[in-house]
């Protein structure tokens, strides 16, 4: 079951894979707020409420997710929120990646409900 009120930025240019997660997630009671592209996140990310995770994908166009991250984990508002970054990359080249970018976890797509709301557990 959900923690009450925990909300979480999904951050996906593919419209399917935020549906998928959303669906995942909501079904689970967490609060879901979705964004197709990095600077759109900003709004959720930046707002009220502040999200107690941010789920992000790392190949988007524009600006990617491991930059993304970067930014998140400079700016002193949003430091301290955990971010996972998610892709089809091999899951090897994905955990490089979100060691690299500063992310503090990383999950394999497609989202499976399993995992997906295991990690989810992990950070609320």
């Amino acid at each position: 079951m959900a923690m009450p009120n925990k909300m979480i930025v999904l951050v996906d240019d593919s419209q399917f894979e935020l549906a998928v997660a959303r669906d995942i997630l909501e079904e689970a009671g967490y609060t879901v707020a979705a964004a197709t592209s990095g600077i759109e996140a900003n709004r959720y990310i930046y707002g009220t409420p502040r999200p107690d995770l941010i789920i992000i994908d790392l190949l988007m166009p524009m600006l990617q997710g491991d930059r993304k991250i970067k930014l998140l984990k400079q700016n002193p508002t949003s430091r301290d929120i955990p971010v996972v970054l998610a892709s089809s990359l091999a899951e090897e080249e994905l955990k490089n990646a979100a060691k690299d970018s500063g992310a503090d976890s990383y999950l394999v797509k497609p989202y499976r409900k399993d995992s997906l709301l295991r990690r989810v557990a992990q950070y609320l």
